[in-house]
């Protein structure tokens, strides 16, 4: 398998030539890089030799058998067909096949999201509007509310680097950290993201915070435990510290983006904000330390938390915009305006979220159907929910091991 691991590396490599967003990470040897540099003479020959490649890969992998039924070995296998399924996936796409939502996030995350009527959504914000002052149009009474709620910019780093430290340090209870442990923060612009974690190997990652939008005090803690503790930089590193350095396995070297591989990344990302601050817990540490490191007043944060829970309920309503806004049923207003209505967007968070979809698609069910994947696993046949260090044991298993989406269902 480790030929077929090293081809399989190539060939990643070897795509992210055509799309510059496909290789989220990549640590393994410099001289497996591409070499050829400038345009590539004919992209159709080019794609079709690449999804020979995945074929010969995938037919090597099906060939393989007589491994222990559950043993790390196995779920290596299972891992790897996922991954290079999705790899082959990507390059039909790339050679202008078209699929549906529903289609392309099966083949490239093994994973559907489900959809949710309208009903459904309209329930939900029933509730908010009844816990909300005023008596102008809901987003208008959220977005006033939350404005109080809102870091100033001269306030950003501080309040991050405080919240950072606390994911670290709880996540450290639980889980070792490599020795060469470690990260820095940027504040960037112009994305279409909120948050990033560009993992560099050696369990270093830097993390970048978009400063496009105004952000609001939850984000300070949802960013560093998504990005950092125990999120992407801690899956990252443990998967190299497990399955690269003491195993060799080099398929471990490179995170092709659009793969099985982030349905767990973001899933366990997500999860892992409640994982390290539970319950009570997080608004507690927010009104004692963030709130005044922010310079912000908390006594209206019971309800504003409130209302928060609530808002996350509408988070599929992304799912349902991004999926019928590719498969060409929903223009982009009507998207944006979707996203405004059911997702309690402003119009610029709103048009910010539709230049994700453009550009990462399907992308969008990671992170809420990814969370919910994860709590199963982890919450299913646990006797008492509020056991930590049982969760965190299994939450563990999830990020040092081969994992896929399918596999956890």
């Amino acid at each position: 398998m480790n030929d077929l691991a090293e081809r399989y590396v190539k060939l990643i490599l070897s795509i992210g030539r055509l799309d510059p967003d496909y290789v989220d990470a990549y640590y393994g040897p410099a001289e497996w890089k591409p070499t050829t540099s400038g345009q590539i003479n004919s992209k159709g020959s080019f794609i079709k030799n690449l999804i020979d490649e995945a074929d010969e890969i995938i037919n090597g992998l099906d060939s393989i058998n007589e491994l222990s039924p559950g043993s790390l070995e196995e779920l290596r296998l299972v891992y790897f067909k996922k991954q290079i399924t999705a790899v082959k996936g990507k390059l039909l796409m790339l050679s202008g096949r078209t699929f549906s939502f529903n289609e392309e996030s099966r083949t490239l995350y093994d994973a559907e999201a489900p959809e949710y009527p309208e009903e459904y959504f309209k329930s939900v914000l029933n509730k908010m509007n009844l816990l909300l002052p005023g008596s102008t149009s809901l987003i208008d009474k959220l977005e006033n509310f939350r404005k109080s709620f809102t870091i100033p910019r001269d306030k950003v780093d501080g309040v991050f680097a405080a919240a950072i430290s606390e994911c670290r340090n709880i996540t450290k209870k639980y889980i070792p950290l490599p020795a060469a442990d470690n990260f820095s923060i940027e504040f960037v612009n112009d994305k279409p993201w909120s948050g990033y974690n560009w993992y560099k190997g050696n369990s270093f990652s830097l993390i970048q915070v978009n400063l496009d939008l105004p952000i609001f005090i939850e984000r300070a803690v949802e960013l560093a435990a998504h990005e950092g503790y125990p999120g992407h930089h801690v899956y990252n590193s443990l998967l190299e510290s497990e399955m690269v350095n003491k195993r060799g396995w080099v398929e471990f070297t490179v995170y092709p983006l659009f793969s099985p591989q982030s349905l767990i990344a973001e899933g366990t990302a997500n999860y892992g904000v409640k994982m390290t601050m539970p319950g009570k817990s997080r608004l507690e540490f927010e009104k004692e330390t963030l709130f005044p490191l922010a310079g912000l007043d908390a006594a209206e944060a019971d309800r504003y938390y409130e209302i928060l829970e609530l808002t996350e309920k509408l988070s599929y309503a992304g799912n349902e915009a991004a999926r019928n806004y590719l498969d060409g049923k929903w223009s982009g207003k009507k998207a944006v305006d979707w996203l405004i209505e059911y997702g309690l967007m402003s119009p610029e968070r709103a048009a910010q979220r539709l230049k994700f979809i453009e550009k990462y698609r399907s992308y969008v069910i990671n992170y809420n159907l990814g969370q919910d994947v994860i709590k199963s696993y982890i919450e299913e046949g646990l006797p008492d929910k509020n056991n930590a260090a049982a969760k965190w044991k299994k939450f563990k298993y999830i990020i040092s091991t081969p994992q896929t989406p399918s596999g956890l269902n």
